[in-house]
């Protein structure tokens, strides 16, 4: 299913039948949520999540927040299911990993140089990573994760589209309505893409603290011709970055999240480019193993407001 019509103000009229499917997701949540007794780890934890399925900019918060503690000389781990791996044991990441063993975002993560484990269950990996030496767990993606207690939830939401049509999944790309917020015992809103034009709805979340970033980047595009592909949740905003990096886009083509690239796609891809530069994203780019001629958009967080309160937001769960 083509899921642009999700990241709309409104919900298309030829979507509306997925309204009772959409009702009945968020009445399984609701009862998978009730049903479950956290465990409480031996050290603090931090959840990073958001509300929507995907492009609101976890895994760039997450890395910033474990350097972070790691410039206050802790020693952080980060627990991740590692979505799409073939694996189901319980293990801890290595940079020599395979997508297919760790997934895409934690053996990102762990080629920049941090701690990783993955395994279904995070209230095992949070024993795991102890054992080795964690002083501080950061689960990713893990506001709708209840099996292990946590003492922050930062709440990551896209400054310029927060929630889309507004409607859950799989009419919209909400995972829980709003008012689950309301469970957050101690909580940091994130506002990621504070760059572009702000949505007014971004009123409508908790008055929590708040920190503000963008994306900061050392790839000079500018003057090059280039041809964009990617397998994430949101491609738009992939190719708004490149486009605000001063590139000529020659043309582009989007798969499906997390998407595990073939020879034939690949050398497709390559025809498709013509005389064009074939970009990407670095989460893709950790899923293709024939990398010639294929160069990945880097993104740091940058902080633009709120820098003292996320270290007091730290400071007070350390």
């Amino acid at each position: 299913m083509n899921t642009g019509f999700w990241w709309e103000r409104e919900a298309p009229l030829w979507s509306l039948p997925l309204l009772p499917l959409a009702a009945a997701y968020r009445a399984g949540a609701a009862l998978h949520r009730a049903a479950v007794r956290p465990v409480h780890a031996k050290v603090p934890v931090i959840s990073v999540g958001n509300l929507t399925v995907g492009g609101a900019g976890k895994t760039p918060v997450s890395l910033f927040i474990a350097q972070r503690l790691m410039a206050r000389g802790r020693r952080p781990a980060l627990l991740s299911r590692g979505y799409g791996r073939k694996l189901r044991t319980p293990l801890q990441v290595s940079p020599d990993s395979t997508v297919q063993d760790v997934g895409d975002e934690p053996l990102l993560l762990a080629r920049r140089g941090l701690t990783v484990f993955v395994g279904p269950s995070r209230a095992v990996l949070a024993g795991l990573a102890v054992e080795r030496g964690a002083d501080v767990l950061v689960l990713d993606d893990g506001l709708q994760h209840y099996a292990l207690a946590r003492d922050l939830d930062v709440v990551v939401a896209d400054a310029s589209n927060p929630f889309g049509n507004g409607h859950g999944l799989p009419l919209g790309p909400l995972r829980e309505p709003l008012s689950a917020l309301a469970r957050v015992r101690r909580g940091l809103l994130w506002l990621s893409r504070c760059d572009l034009p702000r949505d007014p709805r971004v009123l409508r979340l908790p008055s929590w603290p708040a920190v503000e970033s963008d994306y900061a980047t050392a790839v000079d595009l500018r003057g090059k011709r280039v041809f964009l592909f990617a397998g994430i949740a949101r491609p738009a905003a992939f190719e708004a970055t490149v486009r605000g990096l001063g590139a000529e886009i020659a043309g582009s083509r989007w798969f499906g999240d997390h998407h595990l690239y073939t020879k034939y796609e690949l050398q497709t891809l390559r025809r498709e480019a013509g005389d064009a530069q074939l970009w990407t994203t670095e989460k893709d780019l950790v899923r293709i193993e024939q990398r010639d001629g294929i160069s990945a958009v880097t993104v740091e967080v940058r902080i633009l407001r709120g820098a003292a309160a996320l270290d007091a937001a730290l400071g007070a769960v350390l």
